[in-house]
């Protein structure tokens, strides 16, 4: 009886072209169409596909491991991520994990039971030893992640460099009194270290003293950029400028600051990590460091589906470009 491995060698494309002319997806030329429908013609192939997934012979299904969905930010990569796979006949899944180590292990396991064809993973929660072994069941691309490895492909961005244009920034402006929200930790380890090195980087080198109660850590949301607000106007000496690790913290000190009738930037400076629409959208308009999302969406997602296509692929390191984007907020 024949099978898609059959009709694959019968017709000469790839597995994935075979899979969208099974799903009727479109952007397929018509001659790789007619190659695989005369192929599954002369084998007398049928597919089944339900049958056929449950059997996890074919899921033509990517995962996606986002932290949390309802940042913008990843919004938008999943968008650019799902787009592509849709045109090349693929289905993409999202799996939020809330930075929860057993979530992450489970959406993991969609490899090893072959729910997935593949994965990209936007964040790491567990340490890159624990998710290598995963690697033998399917290819998985790091995306919008950085650990010093070669055995998977990566697409990042220089996160110590978008620090320091950061900051930088925020000194040519004339401040010395700089306060960093961070993500993370602020540590020489784990998620946020390439950024922490980038905001000590840039106040080192212009005779800037950290000031510990001015570094604060966790921060993720709008709630948190609120928060942080109430905090820095209890301190008895206060930033005189920001540096969040998200747009979604600075719009939150942004409108708490208009609460407590302070003036941006005169009052206090703030600069957001992202460039989201949201940023434009703020009065005054946010200056944030902007992430080319749909670049690194796009590109992750073609990089999985040319190591589906070809698993003897050699993983490579593709860094994209940050852009300061100067707004009235500074």
């Amino acid at each position: 009886m024949a099978n898609i491995s059959d009709v694959v060698r019968l017709s000469g494309v790839s597995k994935s072209t075979v899979s969208r002319v099974i799903n009727n997806y479109p952007h397929i030329s018509k001659e790789k169409k007619e190659l695989v429908l005369k192929a599954m013609e002369e084998l007398g192939y049928t597919p089944n596909l339900s049958a056929r997934r449950l059997r996890g012979q074919l899921s033509t299904t990517i995962g996606v491991i986002v932290p949390r969905i309802v940042n913008p930010f990843f919004s938008y990569l999943v968008d650019a991520i799902e787009k592509v796979g849709y045109q090349n006949g693929y289905q993409t899944l999202i799996c939020q994990s809330n930075e929860d180590k057993e979530k992450e292990l489970a959406f993991l396991n969609l490899l090893k039971t072959k729910q997935a064809d593949g994965l990209i993973m936007t964040s790491i929660e567990n340490d890159w030893e624990v998710i290598e072994p995963f690697t033998q069941f399917g290819p998985i691309v790091l995306c919008n992640e950085y650990v010093n490895v070669k055995s998977v492909p990566i697409i990042r961005l220089d996160q110590y460099k978008g620090a320091y244009m950061g900051v930088k920034h925020l000194i040519e402006k004339g401040h010395r009194k700089i306060a960093y929200c961070t993500g993370g930790l602020f540590t020489e380890f784990g998620k946020d270290k390439d950024r922490n090195q980038g905001y000590q980087r840039a106040l080192e080198e212009a005779g800037i003293k950290i000031n510990p109660n001015w570094i604060l850590v966790n921060q993720h949301t709008i709630e948190d950029g609120k928060r942080v607000l109430k905090l820095i106007l209890e301190m008895k000496e206060r930033p005189t400028a920001v540096f969040t690790g998200s747009d979604e913290v600075a719009a939150g000190l942004m409108f708490a600051a208009k609460r407590h009738n302070l003036t941006i930037p005169d009052d206090l400076a703030i600069i957001g990590f992202d460039d989201q629409p949201l940023a434009e959208l703020l009065d005054p308009g946010l200056t944030s460091i902007r992430q080319p999302i749909d670049q690194i969406g796009k590109k992750a997602m073609e990089v999985l589906l040319e190591l589906l296509n070809n698993p003897d692929t050699a993983p490579v390191t593709y860094e994209l470009p940050f852009e300061l984007v100067v707004r009235h907020s500074t």
